[in-house]
């Protein structure tokens, strides 16, 4: 099973931030190299590559080829006389920790963070060249680093009216891939692509942590719910100044939906298509979600610190099981989220509102359409048949489903940009 790789998945590796330290200075030269493999988490395996070199100090990098990590400083890299090596990663103030033996042509070892242990195992060859990132970007500065934004322009002659794409939970990239989730399925790349054909700009942006807003990084301990609304605030002033653009409207996906409503309340757009988003706030949206993974024990811990965390409360003790979601760094967080409403949040809204759900979306069922509908009757709804929540066409059987979050190159669900295009051109948004 996949665990809590769903709407609300904190996962490992969830942001990388790591300070490069001095190791030992001498190296077996059988390790000095490129070294490629995995981090062996059951049924979602992490790809990673390592490259170690021995200058005048013991150095390394590691990328993340799903993260958009790329040759990131390891901190604190060793090697034993008796082929043991270690090295290190800081998140978010925490150690990520790599221990492996060193064999011919391989390194491998126990990786631990949070209290949890996977096998990982490396293999020594050649670097691949990948093609340089192509794509224009426009960027921003804040006060913790600059965030950078991937345009999508249509054929013809500007201005466009734009979309600002805001993607969901997670560490999740401008395209829709998670880290935690094998695979890509690029459902906000394609979003932005079909927009591009129907005559509609877009941006698309990494959450903080991720791919090219790597650098701007929060620790998890001080990240709040507000931050990601800002961030949206923000990239919407940038499109008002910026003369390829006219009308203005936001796209947000899954958690993107409430971030996309709390922004649309403090900046001027012109409308708001929620896709996926939840009905409820954080504190049952998770708890059914959890529900269907969870023991009966671990369920009463986990409803027991939901409480507290709606309370405003953080909880000391929480058990090894729920660490990946309930970690203490990350319970203000969650518990800055959880205070908001979106039936609440969508009825202060005074633009048009389109909201669509997909009929096998196994994270955020339908019905949580059918209550913002409620919440803002004047909304419009459209409800794709068989699409799931990573925007495709696909079964209602839960493995089959979550098998299309590994496959690009399927299409998005048939009637999703029927239902996108048409509602815009009603409201007069695009031609």
């Amino acid at each position: 099973m996949h665990k809590f790789i769903l709407l609300f998945a904190i996962l490992l590796l969830g942001t990388v931030g790591c300070n490069q330290s001095e190791g030992g200075k001498e190296m077996h030269p059988t390790i000095d190299g490129f070294w490629k493999g995995e981090i062996e988490i059951p049924n979602q395996p992490l790809k990673i590559e390592v490259t170690l070199s021995n200058q005048e100090e013991l150095l390394g990098t590691i990328s993340i080829p799903i993260q958009g990590v790329e040759d990131y400083p390891l901190s604190n890299v060793t090697y034993g006389g008796k082929q043991n090596i270690h090295f290190t990663m800081e998140i978010q103030n925490q150690l990520l920790s790599f221990e492996g033996e060193v064999k011919p042509e391989q390194i491998i070892g126990t990786f631990t963070q949070n209290g949890q242990s996977f096998p990982f195992q490396l293999t020594k060859g050649e670097p691949v060249e990948t093609e340089s990132e192509s794509g224009e970007y426009i960027e921003m500065e804040t006060d913790t680093g600059t965030l950078f934004a991937e345009v999508e322009l249509p054929k013809g002659k500007a201005p466009f009216p734009v979309m600002l794409i805001i993607p969901g939970s997670g560490q999740t990239d401008r395209n829709g891939n998670s880290v935690g989730v094998p695979g890509k399925n690029d459902s906000l790349k394609l979003l932005a692509e079909e927009l591009a054909q129907q005559g509609i700009a877009s941006i698309r942006y990494d959450k903080r942590g991720v791919g090219k807003n790597l650098q701007a990084a929060v620790d998890e301990a001080d990240m709040r719910f507000q931050l990601f609304v800002n961030d949206a605030v923000n990239w919407i002033q940038k499109l008002e100044t910026d003369d390829r653009f006219s009308t203005i409207g936001i796209i947000g996906h899954s958690q993107g939906s409430l971030v996309g409503m709390l922004a649309a309340k403090e900046a001027t757009i012109d409308t708001f298509i929620s896709i996926a988003g939840p009905g409820h706030s954080l504190d049952k949206e998770l708890g059914r979600q959890l529900k269907e993974q969870l023991s009966e024990p671990l369920m009463k811990e986990a409803n027991e610190i939901l409480a507290s965390l709606t309370a405003g409360e953080t909880v000391d003790h929480v058990s090894r099981e729920l660490q990946a979601v309930f970690r203490p760094s990350v319970q203000p967080f969650l518990i800055s989220w959880i205070q908001y409403d979106p039936k609440t949040v969508i009825a202060e809204l005074g633009i048009p509102r389109l909201i669509i759900q997909g009929s096998h979306d196994i994270q955020v069922p339908e019905e949580d359409a059918t209550l913002l509908q409620e919440a803002a009757p004047e909304s419009e709804v459209v409800i794709v048949e068989g699409m799931n929540h990573v925007l495709k066409q696909a079964p209602m059987e839960r493995e089959k489903n979550i098998q299309t979050y590994s496959q690009p190159d399927l299409p998005l669900a048939s009637g999703l940009m029927d239902g996108i295009t048409g509602f815009l051109k009603q409201i007069h948004f695009a031609n």
